[in-house]
């Protein structure tokens, strides 16, 4: 069985290939641009196809058991690749973080369940720990009415590929998920101090995927999430909604790609190797809380691990047809099963 991987010549692919050949996986590479993605196959020797997302796609994917998509913003690839995987019947498999596809791909499930396709985005570190994360603790307090998460990536450094998908969504409202609706407001409206356990950091709400998959996940009402952020970054960021006009505008966008261009590739071998990811997950109900901390690899290298584990078990047709999470097809003691993961309650 083999899968071909969309989107072969980014940073977070790159990593993907590699463990992915040390677990002898048998990977097609695929893309758009026929010079980058030649480079890579010829780098790796492997095979590969130059393709757009248009009418065509399902004559490239006809042949394969499922597709790994890598290529962002997914806003634009992940719709596109859906749908010639329900017409091939391939199962579909991204790492996206982005709540809009997530919420965009639900739509697609009873068509998949017709197909005995499994559509399953988000197996990167967006979403599989924090996932794993709220359906462990709605497993401890099944009445849970909140959940919070909150995540710091330590010794690192943001990729090229998640830079330019931040850029697409300059000017922006935040997420959460109030009573079981999504709700748009101000990027991190809310902020605290979180106890990761190994640091403490401020941390304000961002449009996390998990207003989305943990809701599909938990069925859980109210969700926010958290990332770590200087104080500064805060104060800023609660303003940025009067100046969001302007940051929308292509002009400005254009400008912040041309700056990410020249100066963001992604975490060097040292940072993949030593950085990590330190998780928080809180529930609660009228009466009490539970309080639950995840130690992660770092978050890039955590993305090739996790996404390589899962396709070992598409290969092995270890799949829940549909539209899915990674927790509810692998439950959450699937981020055991990941290299370098702790897991412990407090």
């Amino acid at each position: 069985m083999k899968y071909l991987l969309y989107g072969a010549n980014g940073y977070t692919a790159k990593l993907i290939i590699e463990e992915a050949l040390r677990r002898q996986h048998d990977i097609i590479l695929a893309g758009r641009s026929k010079d980058k993605i030649l480079a890579v196959a010829r780098q790796y020797d492997l095979p590969y196809r130059i393709f757009n997302l248009d009418g065509a796609t399902k004559t490239f994917i006809n042949d394969v058991d499922a597709v790994l998509n890598a290529a962002g913003p997914f806003a634009k690839t992940a719709e596109p690749l859906v749908k010639a995987c329900l017409a091939s019947g391939t199962h579909y498999l991204d790492i996206t973080g982005e709540v809009e596809v997530f919420e965009t791909l639900k739509q697609y499930h009873d068509q998949a369940k017709e197909k005995d396709m499994m559509i399953l985005p988000g197996i990167g570190f967006d979403v599989i720990p924090t996932d794993c994360l709220a359906v462990y603790l709605k497993e401890q307090m099944p009445d849970a009415t909140h959940l919070q998460l909150a995540f710091t990536s330590e010794n690192s450094v943001m990729s090229h590929g998640t830079a330019i998908t931040a850029v697409s969504k300059l000017g922006e409202n935040g997420l959460t998920r109030e009573n079981g609706v999504l709700k748009e407001v101000r990027i991190a409206h809310k902020h605290m101090e979180v106890d990761f356990g190994e640091v403490k950091r401020i941390v304000g709400t961002i449009p996390w995927g998990d207003v989305s998959t943990a809701y599909t996940s938990t069925g859980i009402p109210n969700i926010e999430v958290y990332t770590a952020m200087p104080a500064s970054t805060i104060r800023m960021m609660k303003l940025s909604w009067l100046i969001n006009p302007i940051l929308r505008t292509s002009w400005v966008k254009s400008l912040a790609k041309k700056w990410v261009n020249k100066n963001l590739t992604g975490p060097d071998e040292e940072q993949n190797q030593k950085g990590f990811a330190l998780l928080y997950g809180k529930v609660c109900n009228n009466h009490n809380e539970i309080v639950a901390r995840l130690k992660c690899p770092e978050v890039y290298r955590f993305t090739a691990l996790a996404s390589c584990e899962i396709m070992d078990k598409v290969l092995k047709s270890k799949i829940k047809v549909g539209y899915q999470t990674p927790a509810t097809t692998y439950g959450w003691q699937f981020i055991n099963e990941i290299e370098g993961c702790r897991f412990y309650e407090i």
